[in-house]
């Protein structure tokens, strides 16, 4: 279906000028091309064309409006004209003559006549050349048709595709872009139009943009459509994969690093926890903690792996934490936590980084949480660089709801849910025994039946479960679910499905399959369940040929790419959550497998027969080691066409009888039948006949096909689930055109070439329309019966997806401005990656068509190309990227044989066109080969035209010759061993092969060559052949002398084609040189620079080419030169080179490096160093600066690199390599002139971001032209900072002013001072360095959060409309967590003041310095201000695969620099004061003589070490080694720590140059054995001694004399001042009046006093001076930022673990020269020792306390109370008071205390421990932990365990301040949920109050079980032994007895009170009564006894 607009003229236009076109329909807007200086009438005679998915409604409108075109303003309306299209849905052909309407709707005189056509749907078979357009008007419509259809077949061409003729194609429909080829080319449609410029400028783009884009401002242009001007289109072929990707499946290091901080609220009664962590099947425990449920441990544990991506991406992480585990029993499971690896590594930084995990108990579902686990997870693999949040002392109490241990979007209350995987059937199945079984089985059963006996086997979440084994079936049919019980969402993103054969000895994998849990599943707010199928999964794996080893069984276990078809299951999967609630649910997560129901076979789909045409155009590079034995080509989709070893019966599913259809499944099953017979109606033909190979050159064969191409065909039966394929191919044409589109912006960007803004925003505007196209396609077939519940909500949710994105992308649009193209680049990536993520369709259909190489009937190689790749369909957006199209194909080796340099020799080259489609729709599956051709049919007779050829024979060809203009290659791969290689390239075209001369010994060839190929037969139409030329493979390959030359490296480009009857003149000739990317397997490996012209040779012979008339070379012989209009125009450059000296030269030969020099060589020219005499005694040149001239192109892009070869000067005149380094791009290092005519030229712009420059906007008191800094000596830490441009002229001043803010901060002490006494000015002497340290990294924390919360506001502001969708819509789970946020900023804000100054009040002012948090170098460009360093390289380039690194292959250093400029320079640069000749432009460097140097190295601590002991510890100390010096530290290490402080500093006296390079080491200490080595940093000293950055001795913030910020360097502020202001030629410093300096035109001001150590004033000028050299960056011309007090953080990295970091060290590096004054002593950072503390805790009472007790005699209700008590960690040390027995109330009297002993560090709030592990340590291991008191209460029994009741914890740093009676005591006061005040111990010393004691209840809430009084008191030592106390109530100072009730006592023990008081208290009535009724009784007995015997 499509709707023609046929524009013809607009007449009576007004005035004179350029006339231009815009019809819209549909939202879809065209523009015509602008007819330039017209006056009354416009003929635009021109064709618009939308092809249209749905049928046009009859009230749809049409509108064309006519503008005023203009270049510089936006285009003036003329007018307006609108049809509504019912006459021409009506009539199908409408033509109107009519005027226009202008804005006002009134109508003007121009009128305007248009034709309207509508072609409407015509049945299933209807085709469309979409990409084409009928220039031929007056064709009726039924011709029309015919010739659209029918005229693509060969012979006919239908009239319209002639090249004269206009045809208008669809902008860039397949464009060939990605390997650069004809970038800036313009290539003609039209071939008359011979006026456009090679190189489109942008000008001529606005231009075409607007003839051809959509919209009018050309600054908003949309240049999506000009890409077909700008690029090669290519109709008829497919762009070929550059990269020959090697399967995945390659293992790789990788590092799991879990540190297991702490648990909280773990249920159950005084556990003794135990944490354990398993990955994989690697298991490692924690220590176990006594008595706790919150224990506290920060272990650290690490486990390597060597493993495939996949492999250790789906291998679990769990976290379980076990009660009471020791030798002898397992402990009881108290909860688990588990996620995959692939959810941590998908993080940010992939890690977690202090996250809590929440424990569930997989064994009882309906309990709820068990526990939370803190903990840092982090996943590192080769390379990865982990940004460790800083280890500082973390004193913030967890929001542990706020930080859980889960991905973004994952709620925190996870649901169980059961996954029900339901297997239904399987086909296709391999046999999997030998036939010499099969024929002992027949013997024996007399039967032959299948062999193979399949199970289906399913993996999740570390869980597995099986279905049963069904014997004997190829189609074995299962009807099982097996069901999994997890909790949702999971956090394992793949389930893992399986089908093994069963066998006596071992099962193997038949095939897998990854059901990605992402992709059928969405979380959004209208998301839905995980679902899937009932649908047909494909397997692949290895071929079907069964064999004992099979060598790829790999593939079948799903690890790397499947080369053949293995089965196809039928599986299902559904998602219910569970109500945990309910009392019937079973409630373990056990793995169950039940029967399930089984679904209708047509369920899937209807069966539809489906063919595939494919034709062999070309078969070359074939590689000689397949030999030459005939070679024959075979195609499979699925089981069908796979002769060799599918089944032994080719399965032919019949069509299933539904009612309804019984006659066309007649049809199709009579004509299936026949297929069978002696030629029937299409057999398949799957192979190509046999033919035998020639020899193209040494390393390749061909076929000759020649003029007669073979061709195949299959027919096959699959569901007709098409729909899915289709939408997939939209989603995919859409990305595809933007990654074209992205890479082409990055092009631009990269050569920044002009407007490259233009272009993203043509490329948003393209993607936008794109989006709209799908959801308007995507939406059809929507009653179709067999689709599942996935396809329909997948498409829902990729509407939705693709409506927000097309949305973003017009926001986006408008947003796009210069300076924001980078930053709306990358969102446009994310773009990219959701559209890929949405275009993966879960569910397969049709399986992938494999073509195998087939040689002497053996499988070789193979190539793999999905399905709906090559599916047809009539609306263009949903064909296939591959359909109809000529693919280039390169096949590769199966499996792990494609590994490594083996799989990337091309093992064949194949052009082979493909068409898969409906047998139905098979009208035209000829339409888009090459034309001129006749078909070659098998059989003969009637229903001809319904056979497929077999072959095709082409009748027409041309005559072509080709020109590959090679200039030059860089950055190529190493090949030999002495780092260099000896390249040629050879290149390829159709079956001809030509090399290029060896230039030996380079990296960077320059061939400067032209290689012409003669007698080329290309077959096919002429004009065809100009637009689609094949491609030309060009490899790169290393001349041995010994042997076969070695590949380096590949890649391809298009030819410019040059038709006979064209011009040989610009604009399109002669080719430009452009850069084409050179890959070798995955990796890039250089880049080639060269040109290809494709010309035809016409009637007259070669002698109408152009002439070959390049600059004749005599010495080349018979080499020709690139001709002149293509190499490159060169101007003349001088470069000047600074040798300065080597370093670290390795040994060559095993012969030692004695003289060496250094050759610089450049565009053929070059320079010597002088030689160096002696390498040992002085490694540095003596000659330092030396130069060249050479010719370099004027485009600084096309630069030839600069080589820099390293030569060691032996006897004889002998040379030997030492290695080389190859500048690639000198673009760093041009030299260009200050332009003097800019006003502030000499600033340079140097003041960097972040520096606090506030304007004073007072009048100024200061002479002109001056700039003033105000510098107070308390700078505070946090201002929000401005920022001032500096002009050299300016008259600013700058201020740094406290001095208020200082004074209101006084004020407000003096008021608080009453109530806090801790808030004053801290004293001197308490400080230490360390103070500083830690007030620096809450500093620099701080600073990264603030830096944080700006970033992300600004994003926010910025992105908020737009990004809205790219993440979705914000989850309720962020949405919660933001409001939490704000609500802490609320609540924290009264309290503290706002914002950034809050910390400020409470934090002491203490003088700080900087803290990387990385090395100093990436902070200062590594310090290559003015010395670079070139590494030397020598052997070979490491494959992946051999693991060897650019590391490995370092030879050496050479330090020098290098300045490039066009000569002649302008005059003034050398007239400048003190211009030295001989140092060209490298005026004012210092000298190079060896220099003594001191090197003071301080080490503050390392993080993180990888473990390297057993017990997953180290025992670390430092080694430093420099030149000859190894100092090793081995006495003092650190006993089993992975983050120890070291605080130590080492003073080393080397010499530079010969001693540069320091290496710091982390060893591990052994008992036995040699020590292990952790890890080591290494530091280049000589390019920070030299920088002008200053980084001898970091320039401190402010100056003292005495004290902990004692000034380190020997030289004085004012000194350093002086001397930089002398070598840098700067005016100054002048100082005076006091407090005040100038330096140039700046003058800085700050105090001009100091105090000493007796507190006397004196006056100093240092204050300023330092000043000063805070802000020297902002002097003029020589400012730079000098390098401040600091400490860096280095990472720790281990030669045998090559880019993993194994830890990271802190230190900082100072360096003074030996003739300059002497340091002082080092500074002392020793770690501080802890204080010694006494703890004394009394517990006087306790109340409320719950009665667990019955009394044995009474049943009353009745508690044996006591209270236990320890520090958090000292559970041994623990203290019981005495028992309280029989209390009725709840009530308890001790007076009773406790004395705790305790070593605490104050800055870090850790207590100390040292204790040996366990009985067989070495020596103690120092623990930190926090300083937390534990007091519970318990019930005592003395048969039995005793009961305990409750518990509180205290952080003894802070802690709710007790209640003062028990009433006021409640629970909230522990729980937090009411505000108490919090009290820390070491401010308060002496607290006594009532506090609450806890337990949970059955329901895991807590509860309140009874409340303590007690008094806490902490003293230090010395106090202590001052004023000793005595333990419980003992002496000294004794406690008094309680008063308990009498009733307190244990019965055991006083049985005759036990008898008082039970018996006596509770029945003393009853006593009485029976004692009453025994005396009444003894007083009346005597009596009745006398009566008695008295017989009375």
């Amino acid at each position: 279906m499509a709707l023609f607009v046929h524009l013809k003229t607009v007449s009576e236009l007004r005035g004179r000028g350029d006339r231009i076109a815009k019809v819209t329909f549909r939202g879809q807007s065209f523009y015509s091309r602008v007819l330039e200086n017209r006056e009354d009438v416009a003929d635009f005679d021109e064709t618009f064309r939308w092809p249209v998915a749905s049928s046009i409604d009859s009230n749809e409108i049409l509108e064309i409006q006519i503008f005023n075109y203009s270049k510089v303003f936006s285009n003036k309306l003329i007018g307006t004209f609108r049809m509504v299209l019912q006459k021409v849905v009506e009539e199908k052909r409408v033509e109107v003559t009519d005027t226009l309407i202008d804005d006002n709707n009134a109508i003007i005189k121009t009128s305007l006549c248009v034709e309207v056509r509508y072609q409407a749907t015509d049945g299933t078979v209807g085709s469309w050349d979409d990409g084409d357009f009928l220039g031929d008007e007056s064709l009726h419509e039924e011709e029309k048709d015919s010739q659209e259809t029918d005229g693509l077949l060969p012979g006919s061409r239908p009239s319209s595709r002639t090249p004269g003729e206009k045809s208008f194609r669809r902008a860039g429909r397949s464009v060939f872009s990605a390997m650069k080829l004809g970038k800036n080319r313009s290539h003609k449609e039209e071939p008359q139009r011979q006026d456009e410029p090679a190189v489109l400028e942008m000008e001529d783009l606005d231009r075409l943009a607007v003839r051809l884009g959509d919209g009018l401002d050309p600054d908003s242009v949309s240049l999506a459509s000009v890409t077909a001007l700008t690029t090669n289109v290519s109709n008829k072929r497919s762009k070929p994969d550059i990269k020959m990707v090697p399967g995945a499946g390659r293992p790789v290091d990788y590092q799991v690093s879990i540190t297991v901080i702490e648990a909280r609220q773990l249920v159950g009664l005084n556990m003794d926890p135990v944490v354990c962590v398993e990955v994989g099947d690697d298991k490692k425990y924690t220590s176990m903690k006594e008595s706790t449920n919150c224990p506290y441990y920060n272990e650290y544990f690490v486990f390597d792996f060597h493993v495939s991506p996949d492999v250790m991406f789906d291998k679990i992480i769990k976290i379980s934490v076990i009660h009471s585990k020791n030798l002898l029993r397992s402990g009881t499971l108290v909860g688990s936590f588990k996620m995959d690896v692939g959810t941590v590594y998908s993080q940010p930084e992939h890690q977690f980084h202090h996250k809590w995990a929440i424990l569930s108990d997989p064994d009882d579902i309906s309990a709820g949480l068990k526990g939370y686990v803190k903990c840092d997870v982090a996943v590192v693999g080769k390379g990865d660089n982990i940004k460790t949040p800083h280890k500082a002392n973390e004193t913030d109490e967890d929001d542990i709801e706020g930080n859980l241990l889960l991905p973004e979007g994952v709620p925190p209350e996870r649901q169980w849910a059961r996954f029900y995987v339901k297997i239904y059937r399987a086909e296709g199945l391999p046999r999997m025994n030998t036939s010499l079984m099969a024929n002992v089985k027949k013997a024996f059963i007399g039967e032959n039946k299948d062999l193979v006996d399949p199970y289906v086997q399913v993996f999740f979440a570390g869980q597995k479960g099986k279905t049963s084994v069904q014997k004997s079936s190829y189609e074995p049919l299962w009807n099982e679910q097996v069901v999994f019980t997890d909790l949702f969402p999971p956090l394992c993103k793949r389930m893992k499905v399986q089908i093994r054969d069963a066998d006596k000895v071992n099962d193997v994998a038949i095939g897998t399959h990854f059901i990605d849990l992402r992709k059928i599943s969405n979380d959004g707010d209208k998301g839905f369940l995980p679902t899937l199928g009932p649908a047909w999964v494909n397997m692949y794996g290895s071929t079907r040929n069964y064999t004992l080893l099979d060598e790829h069984q790999d593939l079948n276990e799903g690890l790397g790419e499947g080369v053949s078809f293995r089965a196809r299951l039928m599986l299902g999967l559904a998602v219910e959550i569970l109500d945990t609630s309910n009392p019937e649910l079973t409630s373990s997560t056990e793995v169950q497998v039940e029967q399930a129901t089984p679904v209708s076979e047509s369920c899937t789909g209807k069966m539809e027969e489906f063919f595939l045409f494919g034709a062999f155009l070309e078969a070359s590079m074939i590689d000689r080691k397949n030999g030459d034995k005939p070679i024959t080509f075979e195609v499979t989709i699925g089981n069908y066409g796979n002769e060799v070893d599918g089944l032994s019966r080719p399965q032919r599913p019949r069509p299933r009888k539904e009612p309804g259809d019984e006659e066309e499944v007649d049809l199709i099953q009579n004509s299936s039948d026949e297929d069978a017979g002696e030629g029937g109606d299409l057999a398949s033909v799957s192979s190509t006949p046999p033919m035998r190979p020639q020899i193209t050159d040494r390393n390749y064969f061909h076929l000759p096909y020649l003029e007669r191409k073979p061709c195949i065909y299959i027919k096959s039966w699959w569901p007709d689930q098409r729909r899915r394929l289709y939408n997939a191919n939209i989603m995919d044409h859409i990305a595809d055109k933007l990654e074209e589109g992205l890479n082409d912006v990055q092009e631009m960007i990269k050569t920044e070439k002009s407007y490259p803004e233009r272009r993203l925003r043509g490329v948003l505007e393209e993607l936008s329309c794109g989006c709209y196209r799908f959801l308007s396609l995507a939406d059809k077939d929507q009653g179709h019966s067999s689709r599942t519940r996935l396809d329909r909500e997948r498409l829902k949710s990729c509407m939705r997806e693709l409506e927000s994105m097309g949305q973003q992308a017009k926001t986006l649009r408008a947003q796009v401005k210069r300076h924001t193209v980078r930053d709306k680049l990358r969102l446009c990536q994310n773009f990219l990656q959701k559209l890929r993520f949405l275009a993966d369709e879960p569910q397969h259909s049709i399986p992938d068509v494999f073509i195998w190489m087939m040689n002497n009937n053996k499988r070789t190689a193979y190539a793999r190309v999905p399905s709906k790749d090559l599916l047809f369909s009539i609306v263009e957006e949903e064909l296939g990227k591959d359909c109809a199209k000529v693919k280039t194909l390169f096949l590769k080796l199966p499996g792990k044989r494609g590994f490594g340099s083996v799989g990337w020799t091309v093992q064949a080259k194949l052009e082979l066109y493909l068409w898969l489609g409906l047998s139905k729709q098979r009208k035209d599956f000829l339409c888009g080969l090459p034309c001129g051709f006749e078909e070659v049919k098998a059989a003969q007779g009637l229903g001809l035209h319904a056979f497929p050829p077999i072959s095709l024979v082409y009748t027409k060809k041309q005559a072509f010759q080709l020109r590959a203009h090679m200039y030059q290659a860089r950055s190529l791969f190493a090949a030999d061993s002495s780092g260099l290689s000896d390249p040629f390239a050879r290149v390829f075209f159709i079956n001809q092969s030509q090399c290029t001369e060896v230039l030996n010994e380079t990296l960077c060839p320059t061939w400067d060559q032209m290689l012409v190929f003669d007698n080329l037969e290309l077959y096919g139409e002429a004009h065809e052949l100009r637009d689609d030329p094949p491609i030309i493979v060009i490899e790169i390959y290393d001349q041995d002398t010994m042997g076969k030359a070695d590949f380096m490296g590949r890649t391809f480009a298009k030819p410019l084609v040059k038709m006979a009857d064209e011009a040989y003149c610009p604009p399109r000739f002669p080719p430009q040189l452009e850069y084409y990317q050179i890959y070798r397997g995955n990796a890039t490996a250089g880049d080639l620079l060269a040109a290809f012209e494709l010309l035809q040779i016409g009637p007259a012979g070669k002698a109408d080419l152009p002439p070959i008339n390049g600059p004749g070379d005599m010495d080349r012989g018979p080499i020709m030169p690139v001709p002149v209009g293509i190499r490159p125009v060169l101007s003349k450059y001088r470069i000047e080179v600074l040798f300065w000296g080597l370093r670290d030269l390795k040994r060559v030969n095993l012969a030692q490096v004695d003289r060496p020099r250094v050759d610089i060589e450049c565009a053929g020219k070059g320079v010597q160093s002088s030689l160096i005499h002696n390498y040992k005694k002085n490694p540095n040149f003596n000659t330092l600066v030396k130069w060249f001239e050479v010719d370099l192109p004027e485009n600084e892009l096309l630069h030839p690199p600069l080589n820099i070869r390293v030569v060691d000067c032996r006897a004889f005149g002998r040379y030997t390599l030492v290695g080389s380094h190859a500048v690639s791009s000198l673009r760093r290092f041009i030299y260009r002139p200050p332009d003097r005519s800019a006003p502030n030229w000499n600033t340079t712009g140097r003041l960097p971001r972040g520096r606090r420059v506030l304007c004073d906007g007072g009048p100024s008191s200061h002479p002109p032209g001056e700039v003033v800094v105000n510098m107070e000596p308390e700078v505070p830490v946090r201002k929000l900072e401005t920022m001032v441009k500096l002009d050299a002229t300016s008259d600013a001043v700058i201020k740094v002013d406290v001095a208020d803010e200082e004074k209101e901060k006084k004020k407000k002490k003096k008021k608080g001072s009453s109530e806090e006494p801790e808030e004053e000015e801290p004293d001197e002497s308490m400080l230490d360095w360390w103070s500083k340290y830690f007030a620096s990294i809450d500093t620099m924390k701080e600073q990264l959060r603030q830096q944080e919360a700006s970033g992300i506001d600004l994003e926010e502001k910025e992105e908020v409309e737009n990004t809205e969708g790219l993440k979705g819509p914000m989850k309720g789970k962020e949405k919660a967590k933001a409001a939490k946020e704000e609500k802490k900023k609320r609540t924290q804000s009264p309290g503290t003041g706002q914002g950034p100054e809050a910390p400020e009040k409470k934090k002491p002012k203490i003088d700080e310095l900087k803290v990387y948090p990385k090395e100093l170098e990436s902070e200062f460009d590594n310090f290559e201000d003015w010395l670079h360093t070139f590494n030397l390289l020598r052997g070979k380039t490491g494959d992946d695969e051999d693991g060897s690194t650019e590391e490995e292959r370092i030879v050496g250093r050479f330090k020098g620099s290098l300045c490039v400029y066009k000569v002649p320079l302008p005059e003034d640069v050398s007239r400048e004061a003190g211009y030295d000749p001989t140092y060209g432009m490298f005026q004012g460097i210092p000298s190079n003589d060896p220099i003594n140097v001191l090197v003071r190295v301080y080490v503050v601590r390392a993080t993180d070490l990888h473990p390297a002991d057993i017990n997953g510890k180290a025992d670390p100390y430092i080694a430093i080694r420099l030149g000859k010096t190894d100092i090793r530290d081995k006495e003092n290490y650190i006993s089993k720590q992975l983050n120890p402080v070291f605080g130590k500093s080492f003073d080393i006296e080397a010499s530079f140059p010969m001693e540069s390079m320091l290496t710091v080491a982390v060893y591990d200490w052994d008992l036995v054995g040699t020590d292990d080595l952790i890890g080591e940093t290494k530091i280049d000293l000589e390019n920070r001694f030299y920088s002008k950055h200053r980084a001898t001795c970091g320039i401190a913030q402010t100056y003292s004399i005495h004290g902990y910020n004692i000034w380190r360097d020997p030289m004085k502020p004012s000194q350093i001042l002086t001397r930089l202001c002398k070598e840098g030629k700067v005016d100054g410093p002048h100082f005076g009046p006091p407090g005040r300096v100038k330096v140039s035109n700046r003058v800085f001001t700050g105090p001009s006093e100091i105090e000493d150590e007796n507190g006397q004033r004196k006056p100093t000028e240092e204050h300023v001076a330092l000043s000063a050299l805070r802000h020297w960056e902002d002097i003029p011309r020589v400012g730079c930022r000098l390098v401040p007090e600091h400490v860096e953080t280095r990472p720790l990295l281990n030669p045998d673990k090559p880019g993993i970091e194994q830890g990271r060290l802190e230190l900082w590096v100072d360096m003074f020269p030996m003739d300059m004054p002497a340091p002082g002593t080092p500074l002392d950072i020793s770690p501080r020792k802890p204080k010694k503390y006494e703890l004394r805790v009394i517990v006087w009472n306790t109340d409320e306390v719950v009665l667990e007790d019955d009394d044995f005699f009474t049943g009353e209700k009745s508690s044996d109370i006591f209270v236990r008590g320890w520090l958090k960690g000292q559970q041994e040390d623990k203290q019981d008071t005495d028992v309280h027995y029989h209390s009725l109330t709840g009530e308890g009297n001790f007076n009773w205390r406790y004395l705790f002993p305790f070593d605490y560090l104050a800055a870090e709030e850790r207590i100390v421990i040292s204790k040996k592990e366990s009985m067989f340590s070495w020596d103690e291991t120092e623990y930190k932990i926090p300083a937390r008191l534990t007091l519970q209460i318990w019930d005592a029994d003395h048969f039995s365990a005793d009961d305990f009741l409750g518990a509180i914890e205290l952080d003894l740093n802070r802690f709710p301040r007790g209640a003062k009676t028990a009433k006021q005591c409640t629970m909230e006061m522990a729980t937090g949920e009411v505000d108490v005040p919090l009290v820390s111990i070491f401010k308060q010393k002496r607290v006594k109050g009532w506090w609450p004691l806890l337990a949970r209840n059955e329901n895991d809430e807590f509860e309140l079980t009874g409340k303590v009084e007690a008094e806490l008191h902490l003293l230090t030592a010395e106090e202590a032994e001052k004023n000793p106390v005595g333990l419980a109530r003992n002496e000294p100072d004794p406690l008094e007895k309680p008063k308990r009730p009498d009733t307190s006592f244990f019965w055991f023990l006083n049985p005759l009170k036990s008898a008082r008081y039970f018996l006596w208290h509770t029945s003393r009535w009853r006593f009485l009564k029976l004692l009453l009724l025994l005396a009444l009784f003894l007083c009346s007995v005597p009596g009745y006894l006398v009566r008695k015997t008295r017989g009375a």
